[in-house]
């Protein structure tokens, strides 16, 4: 099995390695259709998505996956959001989002005023390419979970929601 990543982000493609240990995986850098800082559910989730069917666009692959994190403003706060899609040759698309965190205030604030959280986070922690590495995620919960782990949770529910439909349609139900 062929299956595209739609990112060169180590950390999503380590998801995708996980989940797929024994498929050709390759790593495609695409378009999202979305902000390079989504600012929803909505809009983070059609990144994924985007970036799942434009895989398949650009690449041979039976499978093409999109990995997209964003931010979602809840009242008063914002909270990070992952958000994940699988589109397949026959046009199926199964999607998966994660858990939630707030985002400190001094680092929402700069969201609000445009940046974007990549580079935020680098300057925030004094690093350079958080967002390759444990992520915001992992910052803000001392690394008891990564933006890789993230994304492998959403992968294994990506992968199971595949796995389900093919099942189901072998006993034609």
């Amino acid at each position: 099995m062929k299956i595209a990543v739609g990112s060169k982000n180590p950390a999503k493609v380590s998801a995708v390695l996980s989940v797929y240990e024994g498929a050709e995986i390759i790593s495609l850098k695409v378009e999202s259709g979305v902000p390079e800082q989504p600012f929803s559910d909505e809009e983070t989730m059609e990144g994924a998505m985007t970036r799942a069917r434009n895989c398949l666009i650009h690449s041979d692959a039976e499978i093409g996956i999109g990995l997209e994190g964003g931010v979602v403003k809840m009242g008063q706060d914002l909270f990070l959001c992952n958000w994940g899609a699988m589109a397949t040759r026959d046009g199926e698309v199964f999607v998966a989002g994660g858990a939630r965190i707030p985002v400190p205030r001094i680092v929402a604030k700069k969201l609000l005023d445009g940046e974007e959280l990549g580079p935020v986070m680098d300057a925030f922690t004094r690093q350079e390419n958080i967002r390759k590495k444990e992520g915001a995620i992992g910052v803000f919960t001392n690394e008891r979970i990564t933006r890789g782990e993230m994304f492998l949770h959403i992968m294994r529910m990506l992968a199971g929601q595949h796995e389900y439909k093919l099942k189901m349609k072998k006993q034609d139900f």
